[in-house]
Formats: C-alpha cells, sequence, structure tokens
C-alpha cells in the first residue's frame, strides 16, 4: 500500500511539473551591458545595450541614470516609461515565442549646457524574465549592474602669451602683457601660473605684475597669484595681466611661462618658452642744417667787362657810311665849280 502512495506521489508530482510547464532556472550569467561611448560630449547620444545571452520572450529592465546629465530618448523593443531618474521598459512578445528578443538597446542624450567634467554611471536591475516559449522563468537580477561613463566638453589647451611693443631697452620698466586662455578649457582646483628665466652671464630679468591688493611681484621669483592655487576652467577662459619686464644688460634672454596643477604633483598644463633682446637705447639728437654759403662778390672796380673784338654784322648798314663820303665829295665838288 506505501508502494502505491509513494508512487501516486511521485506521478503527481511529474505531472505538476508537465502540465504548469514552468521550471526555475539560475539567474542568466551571460547577461552583458555596455555603453557606445567612455566619454560623451554634450549633446552627443549615448546606447545603453543589455545582451540577455539568451532568447527571451517577456522582461522588464530598469536603467537608472542621472537626469542632471542625460535626457532619454528612446528605446528599441518594447514600451518604455520614463520616471525622470529611471527608464522602466517592459517587453512580452505577443506572437507566442516567434519574435523573442536577444538584447535591449536604451538611449540618452548629454545634456548641451555642460561645461564641466563629469563622471557618472547607468545601472541595471531586471524581472519578469522568461525564455522565448514562456516555459521558463529565470531569477530576477536584484544585484545593480553598473557602466560607468564620463561626460565632458572636449577641452581646447591653454595658450599662454607674453607680449610686448617696440624694443627691450635694457635696465628700463618695459611694458608687456602676460595671458592665457582656451576657448574650452579643462577644469583645475588648483592650477598656478610660474616662470622661468635664463640671461647673459652676469645680467638678471625681472618680471613683475601687481595684484588687486596693487602689491608687486616677481613673476620668475615667487609665481602669480595665491601659492595653493587656484580655479580655471570652462568656456572662453582668458586672464590678461600687463606686466614690466626689467632686462640689466644688453643680450639675448628666455622666459618660459608655465600653468601648472598644484593638485597633480605641479604637472605642466600648458608651457611656452618667449625670446628676448634687450639693447642700448638710442639718443635721439636733433638733426643739423647744412651751413649755406653766399659766393663772394668781388668789388666793382676789380670786375672788367670784355668788350667784343669785332660787330656783329647788321646786314646793309655797312653801305651808310659810303654814300655820305660820295655825297660829301659831290657837294664839294658843286660847291667849287659855282665860286669859279
Amino acid at each position: 500500500m506505501k508502494k502505491i502512495i509513494s508512487i501516486i506521489t511521485i506521478l503527481s508530482i511529474l505531472a505538476v511539473l508537465i502540465f504548469t510547464g514552468n521550471s526555475y532556472a539560475a539567474a542568466l550569467d551571460a547577461v552583458n551591458v555596455e555603453t557606445s561611448k567612455n566619454t560623451v560630449r554634450p549633446g552627443e547620444e549615448v546606447d545603453v545595450k543589455v545582451n540577455f545571452g539568451e532568447q527571451l520572450g517577456a522582461y522588464t529592465l530598469k536603467v537608472s541614470y542621472d537626469d542632471a546629465i542625460f535626457d532619454y530618448v528612446s528605446v528599441d523593443a518594447g514600451e518604455a516609461n520614463n520616471t525622470g531618474d529611471k527608464v522602466i521598459v517592459s517587453f512580452h512578445d505577443t506572437t507566442g515565442g516567434t519574435n523573442p528578443r536577444t538584447s535591449a538597446n536604451v538611449k540618452f542624450k548629454a545634456k548641451a549646457d555642460i561645461t564641466t567634467s563629469n563622471p557618472t554611471e547607468f545601472t541595471l536591475t531586471a524581472e519578469g524574465l522568461t525564455n522565448a516559449d514562456a516555459s521558463v522563468d529565470y531569477d530576477d537580477i536584484t544585484t545593480p549592474i553598473v557602466k560607468n561613463v564620463t561626460v565632458e566638453p572636449e577641452y581646447i589647451d591653454y595658450t599662454l602669451k607674453l607680449e610686448h611693443t617696440g624694443n627691450i631697452i635694457k635696465e628700463k620698466e618695459n611694458a608687456m602683457t602676460l595671458s592665457y586662455s582656451s576657448p574650452m578649457g579643462k577644469y583645475y582646483e588648483h592650477a598656478r601660473l610660474i616662470a622661468e628665466a635664463t640671461a647673459p652671464q652676469g645680467a638678471t630679468v625681472k618680471l613683475l605684475g601687481k595684484d588687486q591688493s596693487q602689491l608687486q611681484h616677481d613673476i620668475i621669483q615667487s609665481g602669480w597669484g595665491d601659492a595653493q592655487g587656484y580655479k580655471i576652467g570652462g568656456k572662453d577662459v582668458s586672464q590678461v595681466l600687463n606686466v614690466t619686464g626689467v632686462f640689466s644688460e644688453v643680450g639675448n634672454y628666455t622666459i618660459t611661462l608655465k600653468l601648472i596643477d598644484r593638485d597633480n604633483s605641479d604637472n605642466i598644463i600648458a608651457e611656452k618658452t618667449f625670446n628676448f633682446t634687450a639693447v642700448e637705447e638710442q639718443t635721439q639728437t636733433p638733426p643739423t642744417t647744412p651751413e649755406t654759403t653766399t659766393p663772394e662778390t668781388k668789388p666793382e672796380e676789380n670786375v672788367t667787362t670784355q668788350k667784343p673784338t669785332t660787330l656783329p654784322k647788321t646786314g646793309n648798314n655797312i653801305y651808310i657810311p659810303i654814300i655820305l663820303v660820295l655825297i660829301s665829295l659831290v657837294s664839294g665838288y658843286i660847291y667849287y665849280n659855282k665860286r669859279k
């Protein structure tokens, strides 16, 4: 009798298992979550892709995100409910197992106005997981799967400048302009500007600037600003300092500007070397006007006028004296005959 009861019990259990059609398995060990990018620029999209490793006929995914950094965009299958910081994606194959899913893709977009570096993460949990024909239920994924990403702008290197106009005159205060800038500068909590210089033997060079309290500092000797550094970074970074360069002797000098990160063992953020040549000051003398001399005039008595030795020809004037002579002769002859 006991044997019959045992056999009936076993058969009943088998019948229950057969007719219910479901069995419970371990968690989906092959589940894998990937992001399409590790670094996302402002305004760019990123996909969170879940590979199940099995064909699933139903699932509910919960993808949490930072809604201060991302906006939800879309999902490739199922119905999505965006709660603000979490997207709940529900899928159920209504074809009875002929259209299962092996993966799911949830798309997000980084906010366009981000100007800083933002390490963040997506976390995923899942429940209601079944195989294609709903004959197998999989364990819920309760331990979040975490994927890290960073949203930050595409930073542009800082540019250093040290400019002046005209000649560098030795021992004079030469007005110069020192600046650093970037259209999109990477953020640093404690950056600092320092300078190094080389000079001819026996010569010195100073790069002087005044702070907000009008205290003068030699940037070559002590750097610029707070010794612990100051915060820089963001869009359209620009700092311009009016400084004075003093070069003690004539010759060639170099000044190297460095922007350093105090939080990272004074790692160099940007660096540039500038060459200068100091010269003597040119003394300007008024131009001299050349003296004009008046030609010496000799006394009037010493001046002789040279007369021409021959008269110039004047046409028929040479016959006039001859005619006069002939007239005189004729007149004399007539007078003489009358008296006789």
